[in-house]
C-alpha cells in the first residue's frame, strides 16, 4: 500500500512537470493570423486611408511575418530578399535561440502593418490580449522573449526599406491642378474633395519594374458632341444602365462599392459611413480562402503576402494611368452635357476615371489568389455582412474579379470599356508576378 502510494505521487509530480502545450495549438492556428488581419483592416478603415495606402499597410505587414515563416522553413519557402525591389536583405534568427515562428510573424505583422502608416500602438491592446492567453496556455517565458526579439529585428528590416518607397516624399509633393477642359477630371459631388494621390505612381513597386512597365492604351477619345462617336455611346450606355438597374444589378454594385468613406448628405446634415476599402476586401477574400482550403498557418501567411504584393503593384500602375489621361467622371459629364440632375448608384470617388483602380487590383488579385488555390476555387465571400450587405458565392476569384468589373459600371463611376481595359491590365500584372517571384519551393 506504501509503495503504491509512493509510485501515485511520483506520477502526480511527474504530471504537474509536464509543460502546457496548448499555446501551441493557439497560436499555430491559421484563422489567428486571419483575424488579425481583420483587426489591422478595421485599424485602417477607423484612420479613414484611401484604399492604395491602406494596401501599404497590409503588404509590408504581409511580407514582414512571410519572411518569419521562410526562415522558419527554408526548405519550403524562399525569402523575398533579392526578389523585391530594394530589399537586399533581411534579419536572420539568432542561433539556439528558442523561437515560436507562427508567433514571432504574428508579432511582426501587427508591429509592422501599424507603424509604416500611423504611429505604433494602435494594436497594442490586441497584441496584449493575445499573448495573455498564450501565457495562460502555457507560452513559456523563453519562447515568448526569443519569438519577441525575431519580430522586432525582422520588423526593423522591413520597415527601414519601407521607408526608400518614396511614400514620405510624396506626402509633401505638389498638389494636383485642377483644369476646366472638357473631358479632363475635376471634382465631384457631395465631397468636392481634391484628386487623391496624385503621385502614388511615382511610390518604389513591390516587384514590376515600373510604374509604366504595364501602361494601357489610350481611353476612347472624349466627343459628347458626336451622338455616333464611340465616347457618346459609352456615356448613354451607363446612363441608360444606372437608370434601369435591377435589384441583384444594385447588390452587386453595393457589395464591391468599399468606400471607405461615403459622405451622405441629407438637407443640411452630412455624416459619414466606412467600410473596408476595396484592397481591404480582399484581405478578407484571402481569409476566406485560406479557410476554406483548410490551408495551414505557413499557407495562409505566403497567400497574404502574394496576394498583397499583387495588390500594391496593380495601385501603382493604375494610378499611372489615372494621372497620365486624367479622364473625367461619367456623372460630370452627364450632369454638364445631359441631365444636370443625374446621380449615380454609387458615390464617386475623388481621382480620375480611366483606368479604374478597383477592376485592375482585384484581377491582380484574383490571378495571385488562382496561382495559389487554383482556377476552380469555390467560395463564398461574407466579407459584407458586417455592413450589412449580404454574402456573394462565386465559382472563382476570377468571376469574382469579373463581378467587379461590372459592378462599377452598375455603380455609375465607371465607363465599362475602362473597366474591361482595367481587367486586362491587373491580369498582366497578377500573371508577372505569379511568374517572377520564387516564394513556395
Amino acid at each position: 500500500m506504501k509503495r503504491l502510494f509512493v509510485c501515485l505521487c511520483m506520477a502526480a509530480s511527474l504530471y504537474s512537470c509536464k509543460p502546457n502545450m496548448e499555446y501551441k495549438a493557439y497560436l499555430h492556428d491559421p484563422q489567428l493570423f486571419s483575424n488579425t488581419v481583420h483587426e489591422l483592416n478595421s485599424v485602417v478603415m477607423g484612420n479613414n486611408f484611401p484604399p492604395m495606402i491602406a494596401a501599404r499597410n497590409y503588404t509590408y505587414g504581409a511580407i514582414a511575418a512571410y519572411e518569419i515563416i521562410a526562415a522558419g522553413d527554408p526548405k519550403k519557402y524562399q525569402s523575398l530578399a533579392g526578389q523585391l525591389n530594394g530589399l537586399k536583405d533581411v534579419a536572420k534568427p539568432t542561433a539556439n535561440t528558442p523561437i515560436d515562428y507562427e508567433l514571432a510573424a504574428l508579432l511582426a505583422y501587427i508591429k509592422v502593418g501599424e507603424a509604416v502608416t500611423f504611429p505604433e500602438g494602435s494594436m497594442q491592446l490586441y497584441k496584449d490580449s493575445i499573448l495573455t492567453l498564450a501565457r495562460a496556455k502555457g507560452l513559456p517565458q523563453d519562447v515568448e522573449k526569443g519569438s519577441q526579439i525575431f519580430a522586432d529585428s525582422m520588423s526593423a528590416s522591413i520597415i527601414r526599406w519601407s521607408k526608400k518607397d518614396n511614400y514620405a516624399q510624396t506626402r509633401s509633393a505638389e498638389k494636383y491642378t485642377v483644369k476646366d477642359v472638357p473631358g479632363r477630371w475635376v471634382p465631384t459631388p457631395p465631397m468636392y474633395a481634391q484628386a487623391a494621390e496624385p503621385h502614388w505612381m511615382e511610390i518604389r513597386p513591390m516587384a514590376i519594374d515600373s510604374a509604366t512597365q504595364f501602361l494601357p492604351p489610350p481611353p476612347i477619345p472624349f466627343n459628347i458632341t458626336d451622338k455616333k462617336s464611340k465616347y457618346y455611346e459609352q456615356v448613354m450606355a451607363i446612363k441608360n444602365a444606372t437608370d434601369s438597374l435591377t435589384e441583384e444589378q444594385k447588390h452587386i454594385a453595393e457589395f464591391w462599392d468599399d468606400n471607405p468613406f461615403k459622405l451622405n448628405v441629407s438637407g443640411h446634415v452630412m455624416f459619414a459611413t466606412k467600410k473596408f476599402s476595396p484592397s481591404g476586401h480582399w484581405m478578407s477574400v484571402i481569409g476566406i480562402a485560406a479557410k476554406t482550403a483548410k490551408s495551414t498557418y505557413d499557407e495562409t501567411v505566403y497567400a497574404y503576402a502574394k496576394t498583397s504584393i499583387a495588390l500594391f503593384d496593380a495601385f501603382i500602375q493604375c494610378w499611372q494611368a489615372k494621372y497620365t489621361y486624367n479622364t473625367v467622371r461619367p456623372e460630370t459629364v452627364i450632369n454638364k452635357y445631359i441631365d444636370p440632375n443625374w446621380r449615380p448608384y454609387l458615390q464617386t470617388p475623388a481621382f480620375p476615371e480611366y483606368t479604374c483602380g478597383h477592376s485592375t487590383i482585384s484581377s491582380s488579385a484574383a490571378e495571385a489568389l488562382t496561382n495559389i488555390y487554383g482556377e476552380n476555387f469555390a467560395y463564398t465571400d461574407s466579407t459584407e455582412l458586417e455592413f450589412g450587405i449580404k454574402n456573394r458565392s462565386f465559382k472563382s476569384f476570377r468571376e469574382a474579379a469579373l463581378e467587379n468589373n461590372s459592378a462599377r459600371f452598375y455603380g455609375g463611376i465607371h465607363f465599362h470599356p475602362s473597366c474591361i481595359v482595367s481587367t486586362e491590365e491587373g491580369k498582366k500584372i497578377g500573371d508577372y508576378i505569379n511568374n517572377k517571384l520564387k516564394m513556395k519551393k
